[in-house]
């Protein structure tokens, strides 16, 4: 942040040759560029605060002004701002440049109301221009960001970069690339733009566009932190965890103490690629450094069902993003399902109709996913179905997808297709739901295979869940005519809990099996089946409806 900076050359001091003295000033002056000039700032806080303790000077360099800057780009801006405080303390000068400095660093430890106090206390000029540009931002002042916005110079390269970043943070992300653009035209050799421009399409999901960007800078500087983890980025949006974790692992060879934020990027995004690994080690404290790291610690409250959680981080935060709204609208769903809350199910259908309603979302599959979860929260099955279908062919292997997919399906009576996606999913984690195993089940009831619903029953093992499948089966059997699992279920049910309506439910299905047979819809062994099944209910009418099976049977020569 010093423009200027503190470096002042001697004048007026005649040059001693050949002195100890001397050759140690140089050596020290040349340690001190070499340090900047490889950005190694942990090297040169760490001489310039043995200086400055031991009273010594540098020749060239003024000590506390140098270190504040290296601390600055260190990350450590509490040292810096306590190191611009003395300076600030030691001169009598109003309007001193060191305030705009130890605005900075009020900036980036996010204290601005703070940095628009010091910055005003500073000089008038570009610098401070920028810095409440960007304060006005961050406080959501758009009456002053707009004040600042106009005193922007367009001839001014600072003043630009600065217009673009403020696109940037308000997910313009093409007005952004514009501004790029136009200045890389102009200056090839400013290649770190070449970063921005491919965070910009990062941003846009053109993740090849960005990779190819990308790798003009890393030709140059193979070993930049913010590019490699780009680059990451990048590949695990296109490909997956483990090759995005492949390209991390040079960054986390070359891992040093001199970036501390990028330290803190690589762990973060660690934690995603590896799917949520060590997530409640690292991302809680990362919460107020890495935007990301609140979204992400929620994902992972999520899949880990953990939904209070889940929602308690997340219920304060106003989303200004698409994925923030959608985060949001998960969280409220999921809630509003599991406490039966109106209120939350109304609250994310409309983050997700906002979200995919928009102009910048209505064709992407993000937006298109909101819109079926839309229309699902409001039961509007044959609206989920078109947009689901429209994204399917990416989704083919999800299981997540196909299970609701298959839900749909089943809710627009396509048991054929419902069946078939439902059957595709292969994680356990659905596969032992009560509710997967319930609309498998009516799935294939109602295409007339009750004995795979039957199985499915058979390998339950909770006591109510297993008791509210027989229920179904039971139920359901009997209203598409599937009378003998009807009447097996019914029997199970009676024995369980001798209710009269499982008594009425078994004698309809057993009158119906037997109006089966008649019609040899049926084999005849059925009816034996049924009579065992009577004689487990204590009633006066069981014997009467056995009699009346027994003479058909003895009239149609069915030995029983």
């Amino acid at each position: 942040m010093l423009m200027a900076s503190g470096r002042v050359r001697q004048k007026g001091a005649a040059p001693v040759v050949g002195t100890n003295k001397k050759n140690v000033e140089t050596s020290r002056t040349k340690q001190l560029e070499d340090y900047i000039a490889s950005r190694d700032f942990t090297g040169a806080v760490a001489l310039l605060e043995f200086h400055k303790q031991q009273g010594m000077t540098i020749e060239g360099y003024q000590v506390n002004p140098w270190l504040a800057y290296c601390a600055f780009h260190l990350g450590d801006y509490n040292k810096a701002l306590e190191v611009y405080k003395e300076l600030i303390a030691n001169d009598d000068e109003t309007e001193n440049q060191m305030h705009t400095y130890a605005a900075c660093c009020h900036f980036y430890m996010g204290n601005f109301k703070e940095a628009e106090e010091s910055a005003l206390k500073g000089p008038v000029g570009t610098l401070q221009n920028r810095l409440l540009f960007h304060v006005a931002h961050k406080i959501n002042d758009d009456t002053k960001l707009m004040v600042y916005h106009q005193k922007l110079q367009e001839q001014l390269l600072d003043d630009q970069l600065s217009l673009a970043a403020i696109h940037y943070f308000r997910n313009h992300f093409q007005e952004a690339t514009d501004i790029y653009k136009r200045i890389l035209l102009d200056n090839r050799d400013y290649l770190a733009l070449n970063v921005y421009v491919a965070l910009c399409y990062y941003k846009l999901e053109y993740y090849d566009v960005s990779l190819e960007v990308l790798n003009v800078y890393l030709q140059a500087h193979q070993d930049s932190a913010i590019a490699i983890n780009l680059k990451a980025c990048n590949h695990y949006r296109l490909y997956n965890g483990k090759a995005a974790e492949a390209e991390l692992k040079v960054l986390v060879d070359l891992q040093s103490a001199s970036y501390n934020v990028e330290n803190d990027l690589v762990n973060h995004n660690l934690v995603v690629f590896r799917n949520g690994e060590n997530a409640l080690q690292v991302l809680p404290r990362l919460l107020d450094i890495v935007p990301e790291a609140r979204l992400n610690l929620v994902i992972y409250y999520l899949r880990s069902d953990d939904i209070k959680e889940a929602y308690d981080l997340i219920k304060d935060l106003e989303p200004l993003t698409p994925p923030e709204y959608v985060l949001k609208g998960v969280v409220n769903a999921c809630i509003g399902q599991e406490t039966g809350n109106r209120d939350h199910i109304k609250t994310a259908q409309q983050y997700f109709q906002l979200v995919g309603a928009s102009h910048s979302e209505c064709d992407t599959i993000p937006g298109r996913q909101c819109m079926a979860s839309c229309f699902f929260l409001l039961k509007q099955y044959e609206d989920v179905l078109i947009y689901l279908n429209s994204i399917k062919s990416y989704f083919f292997q999800d299981d997540t997808f196909l299970y609701n997919y298959g839900l749909a399906l089943a809710n627009t009576g396509q048991w054929s297709e419902a069946e078939q996606a439902l059957s595709s999913i292969q994680g356990e984690k659905y596969k032992s739901e009560y509710c997967y195993l319930a609309w498998l089940a009516r799935c294939y009831i109602y295409l007339k295979q009750p004995k795979k619903a039957w199985e499915l029953y058979l390998k339950m093992d909770t006591r109510n869940e297993s008791f509210n499948l027989l229920t179904l089966i039971a139920n359901d059997c009997y209203r598409v005519g599937c009378f003998y699992h009807s009447a097996k279920a019914f029997d199970v049910l009676e024995r369980l809990d001798p209710n009269p309506e499982f008594w009425d439910g078994k004698r309809g299905a057993c009158i119906g099996v037997f109006q089966q047979v008649i019609a040899q819809k049926e084999p005849p062994d059925a009816l034996r089946d049924v009579f065992n099944m009577l004689r487990n209910t204590q009633n006066t009418q069981v014997e009467a409806i056995i009699k009346i099976m027994r003479n058909w049977a003895r009239e149609s020569n069915i030995k029983m």
